[in-house]
């Protein structure tokens, strides 16, 4: 490459960068973001590498699977005190779910993007342990089996999976079963916003407001109690990869047939939906047991709860609000956790408060939190997850 256009590229990197997070299911990044932790969620990029045309060439180094934002110092390959402790979401195996991602207006670079499961626990594990970061030759290792496990676009039958218009058929990119976004110099709903045509700030970022990218993955018939989802974009225009992760569970030897569940985030609330829909059952639920698990570190004589719009939560009333449980309580995992029978396909908005000794109370920051019982065959469960804001 001559010098001259080395310098171009150097200077390209500097001012443009590609920004996007995973935000269905909750990254890690989301909840750093959401913790006031992260001042820019969509900042966590892998740069300078080989993006394009060979999108599995790029080493992940520090990054690792999960993450690392250099601008506020933080590594999501290791859980803190807001993320990596819990699942987010749980999953059943072969069911087919909706994932999210949003991406920054200022930095749609088009391209494609993927997502993982390694079934390695072992290696897994290693990204699970708060007291211990992960070296770069093992996030790399858990890269390489994250690409083993891609969940493909042909994977969901009926789902569309082109070829990105940004390569040609003699490039190692021209493959359909990652997720492409559109033409990056297309006239209308160009690069990753091709992909739902959504508004500009349907989905949060801190520079030029954002739009969401949405797509389905079948879950691999695995069983863990806590694994990882890892999201990866590949951008076209610049030499950047952004890499994210989800914590989520996955129930093993599922039906999974014709099964969907959906999540979708909004910019008044923080939204859960879990919807499924099964072939067959012996018998429907009526109502569903839905664990609430919240990562809230309290001081000594406080104690966690949670009220919501509805009945069976207190509607909003704190003296008939759902106390919540310590008993998994650690200073490294603080969380506190209730289980509730709730009646199926009610949608409910909630919060978790805090009361001292003395009666006090402290509610967490807005917005609301939201969320929609699964539906089901009798046995369906549900999980409502979320650190204190």
């Amino acid at each position: 490459m001559k010098a001259s256009s080395i310098l171009s590229l150097a200077g390209l990197l500097s001012l443009v960068d590609a920004h996007g997070y995973l935000t269905i299911p909750s990254s890690r990044t989301r909840l750093g973001f959401e913790a006031g932790i992260d001042t820019c969620p969509e900042c966590s990029i892998l740069e300078p590498v080989s993006a394009w045309p060979d999108l599995e060439e790029a080493q992940v180094g520090r990054s690792g699977p999960c993450g690392y934002n250099a601008r506020v110092g933080v590594d999501y390959n290791r859980p803190a005190a807001h993320w990596g402790n819990s699942v987010v979401a749980t999953y059943t195996g072969n069911q087919v779910v909706e994932v999210e991602w949003c991406v920054d207006n200022n930095g749609d670079h088009g391209g494609m993007f993927t997502y993982g499961i390694c079934q390695n626990q072992t290696l897994v594990d290693l990204f699970l342990d708060p007291n211990y970061l992960p070296t770069n030759a093992e996030k790399q290792a858990a890269e390489d089996c994250f690409l083993e496990g891609e969940l493909k676009c042909t994977d969901v039958p009926g789902q569309t999976c082109g070829y990105s218009p940004d390569c040609t058929s003699d490039k190692p990119c021209w493959r359909n079963d990652w997720f492409t976004c559109n033409a990056f110099n297309a006239g209308s709903r160009r690069g990753c916003q091709g992909v739902d045509g959504a508004p500009l700030n349907s989905c949060k970022t801190t520079i030029a407001g954002g739009y969401t990218v949405t797509k389905k993955i079948k879950i691999p018939d695995y069983d863990s109690a806590h694994t990882l989802l890892r999201f990866r974009w590949n951008s076209f225009q610049t030499a950047q990869v952004y890499l994210g992760c989800a914590d989520i569970s996955i129930a093993g030897s599922g039906s999974g047939s014709g099964s969907t569940t959906s999540m979708t985030s909004t910019s008044k609330t923080t939204t859960t939906t879990s919807t499924a829909t099964t072939t067959s059952c012996a018998s429907t639920a009526t109502t569903v047991p839905v664990t609430f698990k919240g990562l809230v570190t309290t001081a000594y004589g406080q104690n966690v709860f949670l009220t919501g719009s509805i009945s069976q939560l207190g509607s909003w009333s704190t003296s008939s609000a759902i106390a919540l449980s310590a008993d998994s309580y650690t200073s490294s995992n603080p969380l506190w956790t209730a289980s509730i029978d709730l009646p199926a396909g009610t949608t409910f908005e909630y919060k978790f408060f805090k009361k001292g000794s003395d009666g006090g109370i402290t509610w967490e920051s807005d917005p609301n939190r939201s969320y929609t019982v699964p539906t089901g065959c009798s046995g369906t469960t549900g999980t409502a997850s979320g650190t204190w804001r």
